[in-house]
């Protein structure tokens, strides 16, 4: 479901049902607490064989963990139960056991453990493969899995794993793959690979069991073409060989057919601006299609045959995720910036309604366009309902660098709006959605080129009134707070304040130190390692421009991190140091982010709290007014 947390323990936690009431003091937290601690759901997965079967995420206990879900008896009961969280797991096709991914203190390097979906003890699911980092997992209606592996020391492994044998492998490369799908029958599986070195355009093979190729689709040739293509899944019917697959030929995302078996490949009329994927309805009868753009998301509905799709209405807004019933019914998580999320159905109802006190809303989002140097950049601001600006402005950089803002509920974003300042997000260069151009320019001048665009953003703020150009705050975490640190070091005078949590902060460093499959991305952003390409590494490291930050700096790092690794900021920090430069560090006990509530508070309540001392607005508010 996404990334996991936590020890490799056994354990048999007692059924529980879903979110809890809130406690007696909740009309007394204040409204940005709320939002965090209101119980959540993420979109039901559900078992391909038994619909009525699924498993979802819930904040419930105040970590996000586990919980299946029986439709048919309406019952509820959480899964796992780790100090940590847990968040990655996989419902068997048959809906009878729970996979779930157990790391060390979000380290995300562990093993996949299994647990039987009406609760019970949990056993190592492939006790033959050690610990390591996920590369895809797909299970078969047979029993068997193909799990994907990848390790410092043999790169990526993928292997065949079928109750009580040995596992099998029937991949292994340096370069970083993953496991796609498995087809219905378990007779073909679809991998990514990016054995041409570039790990922002993966290749696609079709495999037997035994490892032998069936076909091959390279749209990179070899490497030579910036042009990549994604597993989006076999079709869910026993004998049918196609493939649904996501390709870059006419410069953005958007699928089509492609049959290994018989070398067909099958062109999709989706006319639609923008990002689009899509998924096979259960009967594979239609696709449902995911369409990204401009920050906002729909549903449509394609027949194969058919002149176009029709559209699927959603409210406007984000749609997070959506599934397919076999009904025909469509589920889907939706938000917009001033709404939570809320799973709902195109049934009308809502398909999974946690019980307890919903989140406040927030402020909507209005769209900026901004002449940049690399073209028309685009952003999203929120300013407090109260008062006129210029305001205290936060630009909250996102992550990635290969994803993208979007008008949906943000509980961080809405906090500072609370405290009175406008929020300013921006979709640099490198973003999502914007067309394959758009996300593949930052390539070589890493970091660089983000910034130039979030500077002619911040130019624009500040020439329209919307921002105080005493009081801007550069934000962000993991890319998003690589880009503080280099934004504060390269643009010195344009900023009063930073905001940093689990960034890059000494490339160099961080490379040496990182899970091999962020090695492989950061060989073909800066054109080869650090000991092939030091002068690239150098320009877009924050390490190269410490000296020259001058605004107040506060950094939080998890220390078991593997994507923005401990040891590369505690160098940053020392030269921070070193110079008297005003700083404050946190450190915690978890990986890249943090599943517990309360922790997440925490951090973002040091951080209202150092951005309002060093700004002259005082302490972080208390009760709700």
């Amino acid at each position: 479901m996404s990334d996991a947390q936590n020890d490799t323990s056994a354990h048999e936690p007692a059924a529980r049902p879903g979110p809890k009431e809130p406690n007696p003091g909740w009309e007394q937290l204040p409204r940005w607490e709320q939002r965090f601690r209101a119980p959540r759901v993420s979109l039901p997965d559900w078992a391909q064989d038994a619909p009525e079967r699924s498993l979802f995420v819930s904040n419930a206990t105040g970590t996000y963990e586990l919980y299946t879900w029986d439709r048919a008896s309406g019952k509820q009961r959480q899964v796992t139960d780790r100090p940590n969280g847990t968040t990655d797991g996989v419902l068997t096709p048959d809906g009878g056991s729970v996979w779930w991914f157990s790391d060390t203190d979000g380290d995300e390097f562990g093993v996949w453990m299994r647990q039987p979906f009406e609760g019970g003890p949990d056993e190592p699911a492939a006790p033959g493969l050690g610990p390591s980092y996920p590369a895809g997992l797909a299970i078969g209606r047979d029993g068997a899995a193909v799990i994907g592996r990848s390790t410092d020391e043999d790169g990526t492994t993928i292997h065949v794993v079928r109750p009580g044998a040995e596992p099998v492998e029937i991949y292994r490369h340096r370069e970083s793959a993953g496991v796609g799908d498995l087809s219905r029958d378990g007779t073909l599986i679809a991998l990514e690979h990016t054995e041409h070195g570039d790990a922002m355009h993966s290749a696609l093979r079709v495999v037997r069991p035994d490892g032998s190729t069936v076909a091959e689709l390279d749209d990179t040739e070899g490497g030579t073409k910036e042009l990549g293509l994604s597993v989006l899944g076999f079709a869910p019917v026993a004998g049918d060989t196609r493939l649904l697959v996501g390709h870059q030929r006419r410069g953005r995302w958007e699928p089509m057919i492609w049959d290994p078996v018989a070398g067909t490949q099958t062109d999709l009329p989706v006319e639609l601006p923008g990002d689009v994927g899509a998924e096979w309805y259960p009967d594979a009868s239609a696709l449902l299609v995911e369409h990204s753009f401009e920050a906002r998301s729909e549903l449509w509905r394609y027949e194969p045959g058919a002149e176009g799709p029709v559209r699927v209405e959603t409210p406007a807004g984000t749609v997070s995720g959506a599934t397919a019933r076999p009904d025909g019914s469509v589920e889907y998580l939706w938000s917009s910036a001033a709404e939570p999320p809320v799973v709902r159905s195109t049934t009308g109802a809502v398909v999974l309604d946690p019980p307890g006190a919903k989140a406040p809303a927030s402020e909507p989002v209005r769209d900026a366009w901004v002449e940049g140097p690399g073209g028309r950049v685009h952003a999203l601001v929120q300013t407090p309902a109260a008062g006129e600006g210029p305001f205290p402005t936060v630009f909250e950089i996102h992550g990635g660098p290969t994803w993208h803002d979007s008008d949906a509920f943000a509980s961080g974003p809405a906090a500072w709006i609370d405290h009175g300042f406008a929020v300013v997000r921006v979709n640099y260069r490198g973003s999502t959605g914007y067309g394959r151009a758009w996300t593949d320019a930052l390539k070589h001048r890493v970091g660089l080129i983000e910034l130039e665009d979030i500077a002619a953003v911040r130019d624009w703020a500040v020439e329209s009134g919307l921002a105080d150009p005493a009081r801007l705050v550069l934000a962000g975490g993991s890319w998003g707070g690589y880009l503080t640190l280099l934004g504060l070091g390269t643009q010195p005078d344009a900023w009063a304040l930073g905001l940093a949590a689990v960034p890059v902060a000494d490339y160099v460093t961080a490379y040496h130190d990182e899970m091999e499959a962020l090695k492989a991305m950061d060989r073909t952003l800066l054109g080869g390692t650090p000991e092939e390409v030091p002068e690239r590494f150098e320009a877009s490291s924050p390490l190269t421009y410490v000296d020259a930050v001058r605004a107040p700096v506060y950094i939080s790092a998890g220390v078991n991190d593997p994507r923005c690794p401990i040891r590369q900021v505690e160098n940053y920090v020392d030269r921070l140091a070193a110079r008297g430069a005003v700083h404050e560090v946190y450190r915690y006990d978890a990986g890249h982010g943090s599943l517990v509530v309360e922790e997440r508070i925490k951090q973002v309540r040091l951080e209202l709290d150092f951005a309002l001392r060093h700004l002259g607005k005082g302490e972080v508010a208390g009760p709700a007014s």
